[in-house]
């Protein structure tokens, strides 16, 4: 059993913060262990996200993520890119898993996604990773698409608490999360940062083979919600603690948008921090989609944020920000 004392206490000044990561109470606790264990169990006969393949990854078998015991990792950097309070002076500390539980015909890292570029990593690898990002100033470790490798983070991020990381930890997912998998998860990600791509389960199934998207995405969302909250930012406007949502604008409206921002306003909060995105442009095999075979239009996009609006919403990502130099 790790125990708590074994905190180093010689660290980094970046470690230091006026919010303590949820994390370490967990890992003082004991806590941290158990869940890597609860965690580690379900890839027996895996269930970890809605898909439920029930394949033996512990054995090496793959299901529809085709990733085995081991997490596959495409890169990590201080990311300039994110939305504005995860990057703030410093940068983003992103860790591009490879694959994906939900695999977008339109996917914009598509090689990373369905072609799974990358290798294979072992845990003190990865907790290397998160220690350098931390190292160079990176205001918090930002996992990009994690749903499938929830057991591997956990075991990492161990071993990262014990050579002294102190920043919070972001779920940045495709929203297509296991609401029991997630309930792992409460008080070690102080960030959560899902999509809410689709509203429509026809257009879900069509572009994503999960036509039972928006009621996973609902219920995902309202859990992550109840565990952190709405977002919190320090004085200098970095993220701490809570929930920002993504929503990629699509052409001819087949995310449905609308209903969306309605279900964030009633449903989650007002005061729910949104990034509507207007980068969409086709990519993987969107081109064999009429109806995404083009990049957005600035009347759709317009149509996106003044729907934000009525639905009430005011936390709203800006779209044109100065990207900030990285220095040491």
């Amino acid at each position: 059993m790790v125990k708590g004392d074994n905190i180093r206490e010689e660290r980094h000044p970046i470690y230091h913060s006026a919010m303590e990561p949820s994390y370490l109470e967990l890992y003082r606790e004991g806590e941290l262990e158990v869940r890597a264990e609860k965690a580690l169990r379900l890839l027996k006969s895996c269930n970890l996200c809605p898909r439920a393949c029930g394949v033996n990854r512990l054995a090496g078998e793959t299901g529809y993520c085709r990733t085995g015991r081991k997490a596959r990792i495409a890169s990590y950097n201080a990311h300039f890119g994110e939305e504005a309070p995860l990057v703030g002076e410093y940068g983003s500390g992103t860790i591009f898993l490879s694959s994906c539980n939900l695999l977008c015909t339109f996917c914009q890292n598509y090689d990373i996604s369905h072609l799974s570029e990358g290798v294979e990593i072992e845990p003190e690898q990865m907790a290397a990773m998160m220690i350098q990002l931390a190292e160079r100033g990176c205001h918090n470790i930002n996992f990009v698409t994690p749903t499938h490798v929830v057991p591997q983070i956990i075991e990492a991020l161990i071993l990262a608490i014990n050579d002294g990381l102190r920043v919070p930890l972001v779920y940045n997912s495709g929203g297509y999360d296991r609401k029991e998998t997630l309930e792992l998860l409460n008080g070690i990600f102080d960030i959560y940062m899902p999509d809410f791509k689709f509203w429509d389960e026809k257009w879900a199934d069509m572009f994503c083979k999960a036509g039972d998207y928006r009621q996973v995405a609902i219920e995902a969302i309202k859990e992550m919600h109840g565990q952190v909250g709405d977002l919190v930012v320090n004085e200098n406007g970095i993220a701490v603690r809570g929930l920002l949502v993504r929503h990629l604008v699509m052409p001819n409206r087949v995310a449905g948008t609308e209903e969306i921002m309605e279900f964030l306003a009633k449903e989650i909060s007002s005061n729910t921090y949104v990034n509507v995105m207007d980068q969409y442009r086709p990519c993987g095999t969107a081109n064999e989609h009429e109806l995404i075979s083009r990049r957005l239009n600035p009347q759709e996009f317009k149509y996106a944020v003044d729907a934000a609006k009525r639905a009430g919403l005011t936390r709203l990502d800006p779209r044109d920000r100065p990207r900030l130099i990285l220095r040491f």
